[in-house]
């Protein structure tokens, strides 16, 4: 069997389910499918934030400098989102199945390597050149793999769901990596502190590999594939113009138009402020406001854990509450975005105020990135689509991403006044933090003020 015949799409089988059965193996594959789709991305997620977690303790231990770690972590960011962008259009003719397993398998081997050359350097102390080179050769390595999450993990609820459905199960899907984030700050917190940093990485390998166990069990690539009829036959479903049209052609429109550009570069500016909290939450939290490691770590999935639920709230809130509007949650979850993060980034407070700061702000953002990047994208591109469209919004997000963490990293370190020992270190937050507010106030303004233009087109 060669390498393309594996990944690409099933053929239908030839073994059909007898009809008086296919309703109910339907719902059961359906079932099976999302699931374990929406679990393994969480675990994707682990294996994407382990580096996040450690931050503090490389810096401290003079093993990487606050600038090198914010190019690191761009390596990822850059990587994924020329991957996503690719990964995008290439998951439309793939076997889902087979290709999100394969990413997530190579990124849990990645954080592995990674956990291995750290213990391998401490024990050694090889050239700390060298190290940093392959610490970043290979975690740009993983962000290339773990590009290959999302684009299977949606395209799923386009195969399996109709379009009724589809919009509150990817509110559900999109809360996957918040449970991932949630799960990375805690437990691999705890892991970090209790034995190292190296076992940061070895534990997120573990869930990669899970993740990837649970994929090849759970998942199915489409209903055909499984003697079942199409989504569209089984749902009852009209079919539509684009449904007869080729995917490549379908994929060129897209490209063209001009709304599914405006949601990606709002998608940048909400990942600049995102990744703001993800990447750099836990050491703002140690050198600004002077908490532990584990206080850190545990405000941080705090906000992991509220993102679930306002990714779940927004299709329902935009459907049902607001009459399918668009605009108002938008608005909305915007506003209260912007002054949770105001809050976080400038305001006092201890333990439980700083909870509340990033509980409100990961709850509105989730639902503003529901909206615009998911439900607003979903309603002005065609099902055959829906990977391209994830890869514009995807390689747009993620670029923006990778340029926070190289701007900030170097923001932090070059307003840091030096100390004997830079562990004693004193930090200036506030020019970092008017970059990262000013990101969240474009993200939710640009399509807010664009989105009648977006549907005309």
């Amino acid at each position: 069997m060669s390498l393309y015949s594996f990944y690409r799409i099933s053929k239908p089988s030839v073994e059909k389910v007898p009809r008086e059965e296919t309703e109910k193996v339907y719902k059961k594959l359906r079932a099976r499918t999302f699931w374990g789709a929406a679990v393994a991305y969480s675990l994707y997620y682990v294996c994407r934030l382990s580096l996040s977690v450690i931050k503090q303790p490389l810096i401290d231990g003079e093993v990487f400098t606050a600038g090198q770690l914010g190019i690191i972590g761009s390596a990822l960011l850059f990587v994924y989102a020329v991957g996503k962008f690719m990964n995008g259009f290439i998951a439309d003719y793939c076997n889902i199945k087979r290709f999100m397993a394969t990413g997530l398998i190579i990124s849990a081997i990645a954080n592995l390597l990674l956990g291995l050359l750290g213990l391998f350097h401490g024990a050694t102390g090889a050239s700390s050149a060298v190290f940093f080179v392959l610490f970043a050769v290979l975690w740009g390595v993983n962000g290339w793999v773990q590009s290959m999450g999302s684009p299977p993990g949606i395209i799923s609820l386009s195969r399996w769901f109709p379009l009724s459905k589809r919009g509150t199960y990817y509110s559900f899907f999109s809360s996957s990596p918040y449970l991932g984030e949630f799960l990375s700050f805690i437990i691999v917190g705890l892991v970090v502190g209790a034995f190292g940093w190296q076992y940061g990485f070895i534990f997120a390998s573990l869930g990669g590999l899970i993740g990837a166990a649970i994929i090849i069990v759970f998942v199915s690539d489409t209903p055909e594939s499984k003697g079942l009829p199409s989504v569209q036959e089984l749902s009852g479903e009209e079919m539509r113009k684009e449904d007869g049209m080729k995917t490549s052609e379908i994929q060129k429109s897209v490209l063209k138009h001009p709304g599914i550009w405006i949601i990606a570069a709002s998608s940048a500016f909400v990942y600049i402020a995102k990744y703001a909290i993800a990447g750099w939450g836990v050491l703002f939290l140690q050198k600004e406001k002077a908490f532990s490691l584990e206080s850190a770590t545990q405000i941080i999935a705090f906000s992991a854990a509220f993102g679930v639920l306002g990714t779940v709230l927004a299709g329902w809130l935009s459907d049902k509450v607001f009459k399918g509007s668009r605009i108002t949650p938008a608005v909305i979850s915007g506003m209260l975005s912007f002054i949770a993060f105001a809050l976080f980034l400038f305001a006092g407070g201890g333990y439980l105020a700083n909870i509340m700061y990033v509980s409100l702000f990961s709850l509105a953002v989730g639902v503003l990135y529901c909206i615009v990047a998911g439900v607003m994208a979903m309603d002005i591109v065609p099902r055959k689509a829906t990977g391209a469209a994830l890869g514009i919004v995807g390689i747009s997000s993620y670029v923006a991403a990778g340029i926070q963490d190289i701007v900030s990293g170097y923001l932090i370190q070059g307003y840091t006044e030096g100390a004997a020992d830079i562990s004693e270190a004193v930090y200036n937050f506030t020019p970092v933090s008017i970059f990262w507010l000013f990101a969240m106030l474009i993200a939710f303004v640009l399509p807010v003020v664009t989105w009648k233009k977006m549907k005309q087109n």
